[in-house]
């Protein structure tokens, strides 16, 4: 009993409403003699005039006059507007020029606001995809203008002018803050344009989707520990050669950072049309990194480097041992580096070469000054032993005047003792003077191992604060939240 009821009061409220018969009356005399292939003007000769706006958020709103939709509201008992489907009135076939959607018209065929002045109101919601060139050059600082250009596929310009809705491009009021994009804004642009083909011009609207990339998700994840991982190639700078950890702190960190650049390429653009900015920064400082693997070698040769496998050339003494070290204000213990000592130092070696020509061969033996000679007197020979110049017997040096005369014999035996005696002493001098050379020159070539440690820190460093500040100066802006 209770569902009649209901069903007779539904019917009661149907027969008494008034909309119902007018509007499908109206319906009834708009679209008995309606030609969805005519186009809605009263004088053919002139264009059809469509407003085309867009909101960035899947909508597109269009809008026209069709003159064979207008009525007089109060003969259809004050019915206004009307919900047509599309397929039933003439639309505009405004497409996407630049479409890369399957169907290549990506809307939903949603109802015409049809009024009673013939305005017709046509807002399809979907999705639009577009062919966009992208400019990964400032990557991941980059701003990406993707154009969406529409226009009608079989109306010139004499037949349907397309208006732009709104001077100031499309309505963002309703867009949605996007975590990777920052927009900066959507302007739009009519264009007149006549094709070879068509002496008609046709026209187009074209929106420009100018966006931003959010460079805080880059900037933490990517550059940050890239400039770690080069900082700690630095470090093997400071580290002793003779740790044994050097090198294999170095090629470690090469190898680190070649991993990590292999995730950085996967985040990467994939186009060969420029070079990012992000990607010529992890190339320097790979470049880098490898670069002191190769000088820490180089370190190490220096280092471990002995006087009877190789001799120091003049150069390295005058560029690692003077020069350079006193650029770098370093100092040996117990040697100060000035340009005063390296100027005196290389004076005082001068003179001592031009010394040891103008010595005998005892004297640079025995260290000794040329004013005493060792010539081999003949055996008969009795000089004055009072002068002991040239010439002077060296056995009577020796020997005590009062017994000269009973040791005739004998000078024989102590003139060999004697030589024997400068046999050992030359020996010994040489060994410890070898020795001591030698010492002196591993001395040198550690220092020298220590000089280039020091300059390569000090480069390196350099070009990573250079390189990173380049880059980041480069860039159109550094940081966008």
């Amino acid at each position: 009993m209770a569902p009649m009821l209901a069903a007779l009061a539904l019917l009661a409220l149907i027969s008494v409403s008034e909309q119902g018969p007018h509007e499908k009356r109206l319906l009834n005399s708009l679209l008995n003699s309606y030609n969805t292939l005519e186009r809605p003007v009263a004088n053919e000769s002139e264009p059809l005039e469509v407003k085309f706006g867009l909101t960035l958020q899947q909508i597109i709103d269009v809008e026209w006059n069709d003159y064979n939709l207008r009525w007089n509201d109060s003969d259809y008992g004050g019915v206004k507007d009307l919900r047509i489907t599309p397929n039933k009135l003439w639309k505009p076939d405004v497409l996407m020029y630049n479409s890369a959607d399957e169907g290549f018209d990506g809307t939903y065929q949603t109802n015409v606001v049809v009024r009673n002045n013939g305005s017709c109101l046509y807002v399809p919601p979907g999705i639009f995809k577009s062919t966009c060139k992208i400019d990964i050059t400032w990557f991941p600082f980059d701003d990406q203008h993707c154009d969406m250009k529409f226009g009608s596929w079989t109306y010139d310009g004499n037949q349907l002018d397309l208006v732009l809705k709104d001077e100031a491009g499309g309505d963002l009021s309703d867009f949605i803050t996007n975590g990777e994009w920052y927009l900066i804004g959507m302007p739009g642009k009519k264009n007149t344009i006549t094709y070879a083909c068509c002496p008609e011009p046709y026209v187009d609207v074209t929106f420009t989707i100018m966006i931003r990339r959010r460079t805080l998700y880059y900037f933490f994840n990517l550059i940050v520990p890239c400039v770690l991982i080069s900082s700690m190639a630095l470090l093997g700078f400071t580290l002793p050669p003779d740790s044994g950890e050097k090198l294999t702190l170095g090629v470690t960190i090469l190898l680190s950072l070649t991993v990590f650049l292999n995730l950085v390429a996967e985040s990467l653009p994939s186009t060969s049309d420029a070079v990012p900015l992000i990607g010529t920064y992890f190339n320097c400082i790979m470049f880098m990194v490898a670069s002191s693997v190769v000088l820490t070698v180089v370190v190490l040769n220096y280092h471990h480097r002995t006087a009877d496998i190789h001799e120091m050339p003049q150069w390295i003494k005058t560029v690692f041992l003077q020069w350079l070290p006193w650029i770098l204000r370093m100092s040996r213990p117990g040697k100060k580096i000035t340009r005063k000592t390296i100027m005196m130092s290389n004076r005082m070696r001068e003179l001592e070469l031009k010394e040891r020509s103008s010595k005998s061969l005892l004297a640079n033996v025995l260290d000794i000054d040329d004013d005493f000679r060792h010539v081999p007197p003949p055996p008969n020979s009795t000089a004055s032993t009072g002068n002991l110049g040239p010439g002077t017997d060296f056995r009577r040096s020796f020997v005590r005047p009062s017994t000269m005369e009973d040791v005739g014999g004998g000078l024989g035996s102590h003139h060999r003792e004697l030589h024997l005696i400068l046999r050992e002493l030359q020996f010994i001098t040489a060994r410890m003077k070898k020795a001591d050379e030698e010492a002196e020159l591993i001395s040198d070539w550690k220092f020298a191992a220590m000089v280039v440690d020091r300059f390569c820190l000090f480069v390196f460093t350099l070009f990573t604060i250079i390189a990173t500040v380049a880059v980041l100066l480069s860039a159109p802006h550094i940081i966008v939240q």
